[in-house]
């Protein structure tokens, strides 16, 4: 079992009540930080710029980020997926070196389908996520595109999983509520064996 941590500040220590040091998840074990989950920007209006100086701490305490993107209901409705992703990654991926992609995971959440019940169809997924990995490969290279793991967000469910995971690229999910129920969640691991093996 590999601990994570859904948070943490930008500083190592200093009056910021209610947030979290790196050095304190690090001292504890955590080897995994979500960075940029949507609650946060919404809630806590984080911008991508903040999400920023987050990856680059947690990169230098060896903490390694899995970074959440994705658009509202409203953008996806305007056609502006691709432009509101390639914003996201641009911005929070400014100034990352190739040794510090692959290190990165990449979750990508349409905000439209957290907690909603609605989940975007395999197709509509695996669209996105080849999106990221041209976004990566020309950014960076293809070797890079393909060793960043992109993981699908979004009302994941055992009756979507093994139909999400066997997409070309979706490499895994970021669950939310359905991990919060332990049958639930044993199914959706079972479906990502199925497909891994």
């Amino acid at each position: 079992i590999i601990i994570g941590a859904q948070n943490m500040y930008f500083e190592d220590k200093g009056a910021f009540t209610g947030e979290i040091s790196p050095i304190f998840l690090k001292d504890i074990g955590v080897k995994y930080v979500i960075l940029g989950h949507s609650e946060r920007r919404d809630i806590f209006k984080e911008t991508d710029l903040q999400i920023n100086k987050k990856i680059k701490k947690s990169l230098s305490m060896n903490l390694n980020p899995i970074v959440c993107i994705g658009e509202h209901l409203d953008e996806r409705e305007q056609g502006k997926t691709k432009q509101v992703i390639q914003n996201q990654i641009n911005k929070t991926f400014q100034d990352l070196s190739k040794n510090d992609m692959k290190k990165i995971v990449i979750a990508y959440e349409p905000i439209w389908a957290i907690g909603t019940g609605k989940t975007a169809n395999p197709e509509q997924a695996e669209e996105i996520h080849q999106f990221i990995r041209d976004l990566l490969s020309s950014t960076y290279d293809s070797e890079i595109a393909d060793s960043v793991r992109i993981q699908y967000g979004g009302s994941i469910k055992p009756t979507n999983a093994k139909e999400l995971f066997e997409k070309k690229n979706i490499d895994g999910g970021l669950v939310g509520g359905a991990s919060l129920e332990a049958d639930s969640l044993h199914d959706i691991i079972k479906a990502a064996e199925s497909i891994a093996k």
